[in-house]
């Protein structure tokens, strides 16, 4: 064993910086779970607060909590059913772009929005939406229509995020599907034609079978989503007249563990929401294996 380690000496030294920082940043502030189980305040550490048990996740009793898991199933189903596919029909659509020039031109326009933080898309869509002056609210009264507070509508707040999300992210995620696509045979669509196969033909049997395992892995790491939709999308739109729908896991954490003080109370909500996501994640690759062989692990 010793001589397989010091041969591979140098690619072992080569990954310690990586394995130490995963160890500082993500395996050391596990020991921040058992606030969950302790009465912690600000000024007491970790070890000498309190303990109180399963107390802290006395919110599952309360309607308040069950009304935020509604709005976070709802916006994170409807941003999985619109923005899982999206980047896989945009892959498949610039793949069959010929002239290359224009090909470079629609990806780099598809990728600069994801380098726009979320704090500026929620300023250019305040400028965009706002009642008073916003340029869409400008086309409706050209247009003979009554201005809509969609900023602060129960109906758009919801179509608002999934539409920013598929701007902001749809281009970006098709960096890998088009990195998949490069990696098939051109032999295949070369054997393709000759047979009389057509572009749809050719998509469906051969590009869309050779992305699969990418889909695959995607799909597995995309599943834990389901609970967590972004606060740094949704709080920076968030406000007193779209609150009933607009509060989420994220957010009620935020608004109960800082601004309230409920630190056990917050940690049990991340605690709980990081089980399920764990769990969903073992299911989804369990299931991805069995329906086509491809996971994870």
């Amino acid at each position: 064993m010793y001589a397989k380690f010091y041969k591979h000496r140098w690619q072992y030294l080569m990954i310690l910086p990586s394995v130490v920082l995963l160890f500082l940043f993500s395996y050391m502030p596990m020991a921040g779970i058992l606030v969950a189980f302790r009465d912690f305040q600000i000024g007491t550490s970790i070890w000498s607060a309190p303990w109180v048990g399963l107390d802290n996740f006395a919110f599952l009793h309360e309607p308040q909590f069950w009304t935020v898991v509604r709005n976070t199933l709802y916006i994170s189903v409807l941003k999985f059913i619109f923005g899982f596919p999206a980047p896989i029909l945009l892959a498949l659509l610039i793949n069959e772009v010929t002239h290359s020039t224009f090909k470079r031109f629609v990806q780099s326009v598809s990728y600069l929005p994801h380098f726009f933080s979320w704090i500026v898309v929620a300023y250019m869509l305040q400028s965009f939406l706002t009642l008073d002056g916003g340029l869409v609210n400008q086309l409706i009264g050209k247009a003979g229509g009554d201005p809509v507070f969609f900023l602060g509508s129960t109906e758009w707040f919801r179509p608002i995020v999934v539409g920013s999300g598929l701007w902001k992210e749809t281009g970006w995620n098709t960096i890998l599907y088009l990195a998949a696509i490069t990696t098939i045979d051109p032999q295949l669509y070369e054997a393709a034609k000759v047979e009389g196969a057509g572009k749809m033909a050719q998509i469906r049997h051969i590009t869309i079978p050779g992305i699969l395992p990418t889909i695959s892995i995607v799909l597995i790491l995309s599943i834990p989503s389901l609970i967590n939709v972004g606060m740094d999308q949704i709080y920076p739109l968030m406000n007193s007249a779209n609150m009933e729908v607009a509060d989420v896991l994220d957010t009620y954490v935020l608004r109960s563990g800082l601004q309230q003080g409920y630190f056990g109370m917050s940690t049990a909500v991340g605690l709980l929401s990081s089980v399920i996501g764990l769990v969903l994640v073992l299911g989804t690759n369990q299931l991805s294996r069995k329906i086509n062989g491809e996971g994870l692990w």
